[in-house]
């Protein structure tokens, strides 16, 4: 055929008919949830469907840089698709063993500003989205919105950075204003949960803001400098089994940054600041919290604010020799600086504690969020586990950091909650992760709740740290609640909602090994079920702890059932049960296993008090451990060598040790050059436990320098009322550097000491001075009165009290006589009214010598 021909008759032939672009598009997962993508006129919505039925409405999708405008006049690129299944372990959450399998699908759009991607991701849970960018970006917002209808049911929270209001029941039509995550919505039989997974440093944290018909993701920052991929924007969706119970959150997170996870520990934790809020700083009484958490087999004991590094190392060896690991609390600016991080973390791990309570960060911007990153790097590094308090809610922390066991972001015990706002925090915040609610308030509180509701939280609240809020005798006053906590472990195998609804009630199941433990809260009258179907065939001891007729220890009870049997338990307003469920054998009188008791032991070193070792000189140190009233294995004794130390001399090891039997060890430790006081330890281990004692040595500095000002010396110790002592500046009571120039009367100083009382700063003199001069008083900083008393002492004998002060004025000048004192402390008391205002300056504070 000629080609003439040819083209003839192609231009006869009728054209065939263009293809359209597709405008929308549905990514099914392996559940019955969907996900439909539109674009319309140029424009991208997104919306959720549940069997069939629309959960959540098509609502916009997109984002602004400053240099693109990606919400509009869009067209599609392409598609591609992929099922990403994933499988890990967490030693938190609703089950340790995790398995998530989604579909994933890649959008590609673009205008004439830009392109992105827009990755959905959907599982049998739920649903979520994320936008991928061809490079780092800065961010200006997000048009991403969940539109729900007007008549849906909504618990919300208003938001606060530290995510600690009380939810609201609304509608999703009423709802006004900005609301924090989760937020749970109720659109016929389903339900959406919705909140955000993945964010990092790398980006900032959202809220929701009620804007028209929808709720639209509001950065926290005008501008967030992206690494060109955001994080999920989640939703959670089915029946109210399925969203409690869900791991999508933990599941859309990025891995774990490292593969060694033996060393975290979750477990039970006494705490003593709500009970007794001074009680942090009295070394006595948390002594008697270690020895309480020690008989009843408890983890670890909490130091909240107020602890001090006198006595700190001091408690922590007390506690480890009695099977009891210490954790610690800080202000998050404690630890601000990467020289504060590098400083502050390495000690504490050092004295032996086992994790940090880290409080106050109160902010969702990126800055604050980059913080988090490099706090949990150098936690994991040094193996310190962490407890976000006046934080952010879990985004899957943990499982990239899972040394995260817990984290607050909930309105807990320590503010107080009403009873009726408990079981929706189930259906909610738990969901997103570990909850520190710090359960179990007998007798400290509003005591609305019965003992039986608070007995059940510990169960229906998730936490990998549980800290119990109330005191020791108020637990021993109430022996039958005090031996089911004993019983309750803190990590689950596997979790089940069997009844609930978020306004008032939740039964929850959870597992752990072989024994399931039920909890079971109200806030009406009514008898509220447990299905006892998950347990399978046979015959099973069921013993439930109850409320009696008035506020007083519950009631234990124990039953034979059948998995094919519904547990009822008739429950007053507010009140709750609790359950712990084995299987049966002929015989079997309880569920409760043995409390874990560490035989008792003894360890004395010597030298004993305080000794002057010299840079560069040794020491001779001795060991003796004796065993109590047990046999025990596998026992070895040594001596550790300070940071700069060396030691030598054999590590002393017994298969066994018999009781009343002894062994003893000798060692020379050659100082390092770092001054001041250092513990020398001797440890001796046996199984998990760590017995260990220290000689206390003390490594001088050089004798200060004529004219030499305090502020420019070492501290040999150093305790500050709010904050750090500041070294030429004022106290700014939160962290250091944060004051303002020495002002005393009207008048600044260059150099000195600002300190907030009650406070002490020793300093070595070597008595090789004479003479003390300073000029004293309060501080101009503060617009109230304080009252101090600034007193000097040279090896703790007084050598100076100024008296109360308790205006501001022209500053006191003093003259000291210091002769022949080896260690000088400057002390500031707060005049017996408590530390209220009590900014006291050292002004000018100089050393003849």
């Amino acid at each position: 055929m000629s080609r003439l021909l040819v083209l003839v008759l192609a231009l006869l032939l009728p054209a065939a008919p263009a293809v359209a672009a597709p405008s929308g598009w549905t990514v099914t997962g392996p559940g019955r949830v969907t996900a439909q993508v539109a674009l319309t006129s140029g424009n991208l919505t997104f919306s959720i469907r549940n069997l069939g039925r629309t959960v959540v409405q098509p609502a916009s999708v997109g984002l602004t840089t400053t240099t693109a405008d990606l919400t509009k006049d869009l067209t599609f690129t392409g598609r591609s698709d992929r099922v990403v299944t994933e499988r890990y372990s967490m030693p938190t959450g609703k089950r340790v063993q995790r398995t998530a399998r989604m579909t994933e699908t890649r959008l590609g759009f673009r205008n004439g500003a830009g392109s992105f991607s827009l990755v959905v991701r959907v599982s049998a849970d739920g649903v979520a989205y994320r936008y991928v960018l061809p490079g780092a970006a800065t961010i200006t917002s997000e048009a991403s919105s969940f539109a729900l209808p007007a008549d849906a049911k909504a618990w919300l929270l208003p938001y606060n950075a530290w995510y600690e209001a009380n939810r609201v029941r609304t509608t999703a039509g009423e709802a006004t204003g900005d609301f924090g995550y989760p937020s749970l919505f109720q659109t016929g039989q389903d339900f959406a949960l919705l909140t955000e997974s993945d964010v990092d440093g790398r980006y900032a944290g959202s809220r929701l803001r009620k804007a028209g018909n929808a709720f639209q993701v509001v950065l926290a920052d005008p501008q967030v400098a992206s690494t060109g991929t955001t994080p999920w924007r989640t939703a959670i969706v089915g029946d109210l089994a399925t969203v409690s119970t869900s791991t999508l959150v933990d599941d859309l997170a990025s891995p774990a940054k490292y593969t060694d996870t033996s060393w975290i520990k979750p477990g039970k934790v006494a705490w003593s600041w709500l009970s007794e809020h001074s009680s942090p700083s009295d070394f006595a009484r948390q002594k008697q919290y270690v020895d309480f958490a020690a008989r009843n087999g408890w983890e670890y004991a909490l130091v909240d604010e107020g602890w001090s590094a006198a006595w700190v190392p001091e408690l922590i060896r007390y506690a480890r020799a009695r099977g009891v690991e210490i954790l610690l609390w800080l202000r998050w600016s404690d630890l601000d600086t990467e020289q504060e991080r590098d400083t502050v973390l390495p000690r504490i791990r050092q004295w032996g504690a086992k994790g940090v309570k880290l409080d106050f960060m109160e902010s969702d911007s990126q800055d604050r969020y980059r913080w988090y990153d490099a706090v949990l790097q150098k936690t994991a590094d040094l193996k310190l586990m962490v407890n976000f308090h006046g934080s952010t809610i879990p985004h899957g922390l943990a499982r990239t950091w899972p040394h995260v066991l817990t984290m607050e972001a909930v309105r807990g015990a320590e503010n107080y909650p009403p009873a009726a706002n408990n079981p929706v925090q189930f259906f909610t915040r738990n969901v997103a992760g570990s909850m520190d609610y710090t359960p179990v308030s007998l007798e400290v509180g509003t005591k609305e709740a019965s003992i039986g509701h608070e007995v059940a939280l510990p169960v229906v609240y998730e936490s990998g740290w549980t800290h119990f809020a109330d005191k020791p005798e108020a637990y021993e006053r109430h022996p039958q609640a005090l031996r089911y906590l004993n019983q309750l472990p803190t990590t689950w195998t596997e979790t089940r909602l069997l009844d609930g609804d978020p306004d008032s009630h939740a039964v929850v199941a959870r597992r752990n090994g072989d024994r399931w433990f039920v909890g079971g809260i109200a806030t009406q009258d009514r008898v509220l079920q447990a299905p006892l179907g998950f347990l399978g065939g046979g015959q099973w001891l069921v013993e439930t702890v109850r409320d009696p007729e008035i506020r007083a220890d519950v009631v234990r009870d124990s039953r034979i059932m059948r998995g094919t049997d519904v547990l009822t338990m008739p429950t007053k307003r507010n009140g709750g049960f609790a359950a712990v469920i084995c299987r049966y054998r002929p015989g079997l009188q309880t569920c409760d296993q043995p409390i874990r008791q560490v035989p008792k032991t003894t360890l004395t070193v010597t030298p004993t008090g305080q000794t002057d070792v010299p840079a560069g000189s040794s020491i001779e140190v001795t060991g003796t451990f004796t065993n109590g009233d047990e046999e025990i294995r596998d026992v070895r004794l040594t001596a550790t060598a300070p940071t700069g130390w060396t030691v030598t001399g054999p590590v002393i090891e017994r298969r066994r040790l018999a009781p009343g039997e002894s062994i003893t060890g000798r060692w020379q430790l050659r100082a390092g050059g770092q001054t001041g006081m250092i513990d020398v330890p001797v440890v001796a281990t046996f199984g998990d436990v760590h017995v260990e004692q220290a000689v206390k040595a003390f490594v001088p500095p050089p004798v200060p320098g004529n004219g030499s000002q305090v502020s420019d010396l070492q501290f040999m110790s150093e305790t500050n009322g709010w904050g750090p002592v500041e070294r030429d500046r004022s106290n700014g009571e939160n962290t250091g550097g944060d004051g303002t120039a020495l002002s005393i009367g009207g008048v600044t100083y260059a150099k000195g000491l600002g300190t907030h009382a009650p406070s002490e700063v020793s300093v070595y003199l070597g008595r090789g001075c004479t003479r003390l001069t300073a000029l004293i008083g309060l501080d101009d900083e503060t617009t109230e009165t304080g009252s101090v008393a600034f007193q000097v002492f040279g090896d703790d004998k007084p050598l100076y009290d100024s008296g109360i002060i308790r205006t501001k004025g022209t500053a006191t000048p003093i003259d000291v006589d210091v002769t022949d004192v080896r260690m000088l402390s400057l002390r500031v008391t707060d005049g017996g009214d408590g530390r209220n205002f009590d900014h006291a300056d050292w002004a000018e504070a100089a050393l003849t010598c």
